[in-house]
């Protein structure tokens, strides 16, 4: 390990652009893109702005961790689908169950009544071809200005990096499960 020396000046200056919402994006085959987005949600509803998060690959009645805790909280999470597309009994349904999980979303997004809207797991009914990819783009790029929209997923379609204010690429370097060690409640749920 090299040692560096702390800055003793401010390494960047003030910004002077216009505040508004951002479409945040958290990608990659790395562990934490749900995880930096709930963070976020944290952040926001520590300063009292309405927060909304949709998941959609956990059905409506999940009780992971975060559910339970956003609960406690009073920060709205609502499940989408019905699970993981490799349990799924009926894909049909799957893909029924996210475009209408999307029209939820789109109404939230578009009304302006939130501060921030987390899409948890929104690439993938994208990349499965069950959201309109172009449906999505048009009602980010139509939101209500002071609108905050963090995606997550892997494989994010380049159209949606393309118009995201800030993308993060989370890069798997070493992972427990590749090692056989099995997710762990309150880590991985």
């Amino acid at each position: 390990m090299q040692i560096v020396k702390p800055p003793t000046e401010k390494p960047y200056d003030k910004s002077e652009g216009e505040r508004r919402g951002l479409i945040i994006v958290n990608t990659g085959d790395g562990k934490g893109k749900s995880t930096a987005a709930f963070g976020l949600a944290l952040r926001a509803h520590g300063r009292a702005k309405p927060v909304k998060i949709f998941q959609f690959m956990k059905v409506p009645t999940s009780k992971f961790g975060e559910h339970r805790s956003f609960e406690t909280l009073g920060i709205p999470i609502e499940g989408l689908g019905d699970g993981f597309s490799w349990k799924s009994k009926d894909l049909e349904n799957s893909a029924l169950l996210a475009r209408q999980g999307w029209d939820k979303v789109k109404t939230a997004i578009l009304s302006g009544d939130y501060f921030l809207v987390v899409l948890d797991e929104v690439t993938y009914p994208i990349s499965f071809g069950w959201i309109e990819l172009e449906e999505v783009v048009n009602t980010l790029k139509s939101r209500p200005k002071d609108v905050h929209v963090c995606l997550t997923g892997r494989r994010c379609p380049q159209e949606i990096i393309d118009i995201a204010d800030t993308v993060t690429e989370m890069m798997p370097i070493k992972h427990a499960f590749d090692a056989g060690i099995p997710a762990q409640r309150g880590i991985e749920d």
